[in-house]
């Protein structure tokens, strides 16, 4: 008898094909059968030790969050229940281009301060590797969701070069090339980068190239967040197409918006670009987040110059009065690449978090607000913080368009991310809300997408992104990573004023074919493993 059947479910079964009801049977950790309701008419139902009687719920595949910020979450907190909760069953990690292999002990130090904001400071943590291969091992001692891993092209640069603004000599690309060699070999799903984000941002084409060629012979894919999402959006966007193209790798662009004055309205030029490449044989697909604020950290905003040679080299050139003014005018008056080209509004950006307990009253707060408070100009507060707490404060940035947000999701190669940055007291709500948000406001309250559609968008075109051939789809052999939800009441409970709550109407979720939702509560089952692509070998 096999281990459990979920009996009269409506499966949406990942590929955006029209629901059916039907009984799944589950056993060893994947799906044995998937009896429709059509052909188990007049015979014997399938059982099993344990059945589920899932009427009136939708049986989905698990939900893959294909921008996820959990690097050091996964380890830290066993309970996870931010992405449990939701329905997500895999994790892609390693994003933008920073994070915690492959490093040295120094390089580990450094990454550790410079994304503090993303992930805290990491002192809870016992960073007992330094390969990619090393940190895969660590999630195989059990986590709470599956989580795959992009090798971070400024981590691999920061570990060959240093923190410099130059171009790489021949020696450190060699070296850089192997180490992303090495990090394919050890399982991760492709190359991510943070180009507007020091070091990565230090890379010009023909570096980055020549990494892509690595990556893509090993059959991954590179992921940037790529150089410009306000002025000079739609250029930093085909620079990143045609250099995936010259690679030959396939491209998937990270939380992929239209943000700030200048690009009110211009989705559908984003979605021309793409759909020419794509009919000129292109492999291309996208994630984004549905919300318009974005999220990430103070410091990213400061010019590139004024990042340069890491953390500590930043904050002296903050403590300096006559650099401090240039990076003032940098950001008020020029627009500093770091916020995209476009010259900064304080009332956008909110401090969402603060490493610093003493510094708590700022959150939730504009800098504008703040400053108006203090009775000094916004700058100064914004460096007072950065000083106070050693670059360690998030940020949410008001900047995003509602119509972009729906253009851009309706796209036929569009996947669910949350970029979920976890920490502080009051972060994005779409950390604990992104995947549910689709589906109660925007299929259900708002028409957007289909329900089937929407579930495919979630589950089989990521899979198929992450060339998974297991997962992503409800169908008998594969893994037993499903989600039950009820189409009438799921929805995100976290919002901007109370970010942390959990979602409503997703009362199951299996990883593996174990629990780690039952009943809507999370169970303590640790079912989440590495999932490592097989690479295409050279």
């Amino acid at each position: 008898m096999e281990d459990l059947v979920i009996r009269d479910a409506d499966v949406a079964d990942g590929s955006g094909a029209p629901s059916y009801r039907a009984d799944v049977v589950v056993d060893g950790g994947r799906i044995v059968a998937v009896v429709k309701e059509a052909a188990a008419a007049g015979c014997q139902r399938p059982r099993a030790t344990r059945e589920l009687d899932a009427e009136g719920l939708v049986l989905s595949p698990g939900f893959i969050d294909m921008h996820a910020h959990s690097d050091l979450a996964l380890l830290r907190d066993p309970d996870h229940s931010a992405k449990a909760a939701q329905g997500v069953t895999l994790e892609v990690l390693g994003q933008d281009g920073l994070s915690y292999a492959p490093v040295d002990d120094r390089t580990l130090a450094e990454v550790r301060r410079a994304i503090a904001g993303w992930n805290g400071p990491g002192d809870d943590v016992d960073f007992d590797w330094r390969s990619v291969g090393g940190y895969l091992d660590r999630l195989d001692r059990g986590v709470a969701v599956n989580a795959a891993y992009l090798i971070p092209q400024g981590t691999v640069r920061a570990l060959a070069v240093g923190w410099e603004d130059r171009a790489a000599t021949p020696a450190e690309l060699d070296r850089m090339r192997r180490l992303v060699a090495e990090g394919m070999e050890q399982g991760a799903v492709g190359m991510s980068s943070g180009l507007t984000y020091t070091p990565g941002m230090y890379a010009g084409d023909a570096e980055l190239t020549e990494l892509c060629r690595v990556v893509a012979s090993y059959g991954g894919y590179y992921c940037p967040h790529h150089r410009s999402y306000g002025a000079g959006a739609l250029e930093a966007y085909e620079e990143m197409v045609a250099l995936s193209r010259e690679a030959g790798c396939s491209l998937h662009l990270a939380h992929a918006t239209m943000n700030f004055g200048v690009n009110r309205g211009r989705a559908p030029e984003l979605l021309s670009l793409l759909d020419r490449a794509l009919a000129d044989g292109a492999d291309i697909t996208l994630d984004t987040y549905p919300y318009t604020p974005g999220c990430t950290t103070l410091a990213a905003m400061l010019p590139s110059w004024a990042n340069e040679g890491g953390p500590d080299a930043v904050l002296a050139r903050l403590a300096d009065d006559e650099t401090s003014e240039r990076i003032r005018h940098h950001l008020e008056s020029i627009g500093s690449d770091g916020c995209h080209g476009v010259p900064i509004e304080w009332d956008t950006i909110e401090i969402s978090g603060v490493a610093d307990p003493a510094l708590a009253d700022l959150v939730g707060r504009t800098l504008e607000e703040s400053a108006r408070l203090r009775g000094e100009t916004p700058w100064t507060t914004a460096r007072r913080l950065l000083l106070a707490d050693r670059l360690a404060p998030s940020i949410l940035q008001h900047v995003g368009h509602e119509e972009n947000v729906r253009a851009i999701m309706r796209h036929r190669v569009h996947t669910g991310g949350s970029d979920g940055i976890l920490r502080g007291s009051k972060p994005h709500p779409r950390a604990y809300g992104t995947f549910p948000h689709y589906l109660g406001h925007y299929v259900r309250e708002l028409g957007v997408l289909s329900l089937e559609e929407c579930v495919a968008h979630l589950t089989g075109r990521p899979a198929a992104r992450l060339r998974l051939p297991d997962r992503g789809l409800v169908r008998e052999g594969y893994r037993a990573d499903l989600v039950l939800f009820d189409p009438e009441t799921v929805a995100a409970g976290s919002t901007f004023e109370e970010p942390r709550r959990l979602p409503t109407g997703i009362p199951y979720v299996l990883i593996d074919g174990r629990f780690v939702m039952e009943d809507g509560r999370r169970t303590g089952e640790l079912a989440g493993r590495s999932v490592r692509r097989a690479p295409r070998r050279p």
